[in-house]
């Protein structure tokens, strides 16, 4: 399980170094792939291949299935953690995060998401937690 919030930075290269608490579960290598609001999932190989076979459940005959899908994997990649504990994280990936610098690692149960420090705080800045709390209570968890 991932959890924690960790900030660090994106060298000239593209490379982001893995905090040590991600980096055993991420096993070495993982997937990396957009995200919604503007950030980037990180997935262990055997949390992808999960993901995967749900996405194959799927009818290709509905048309937001088949945009989902499209956006999700299509930007995918394969990553490997270095011997310095980095990852470099494709142009592509980046560009659509918004991620030049400061970057915000933050581990969210079965993934770990990658945010630009700026989207990163926007998110967090203008959100009511009581008002999404009360959402999350009519799904049925109950904190």
């Amino acid at each position: 399980m991932f959890m924690g919030e960790y900030s660090h930075s994106i060298d000239e290269k593209g490379r982001l170094i893995v905090p040590s608490k991600f980096r055993e579960e991420l096993s070495g290598r993982f997937v990396v792939t957009k995200g919604l609001e503007k950030c980037l999932y990180a997935y262990p190989m055997e949390e992808w291949e999960k993901i995967e076979e749900k996405f194959k459940e799927l009818p290709l005959t509905a048309k937001d299935a088949r945009k989902f899908t499209r956006f999700f994997f299509s930007g995918a990649g394969e990553l490997e953690i270095d011997k310095q504990g980095r990852a470099l994280i494709p142009a592509n990936l980046r560009e659509y995060a918004g991620i030049e610098k400061d970057v915000v690692l933050a581990g969210v149960i079965s993934r770990v998401e990658i945010w630009s420090r700026q989207n990163w705080e926007e998110n967090s800045a203008d959100t009511d937690m009581d008002e999404i709390a009360g959402h999350i209570m009519e799904l049925g968890l109950n904190i």
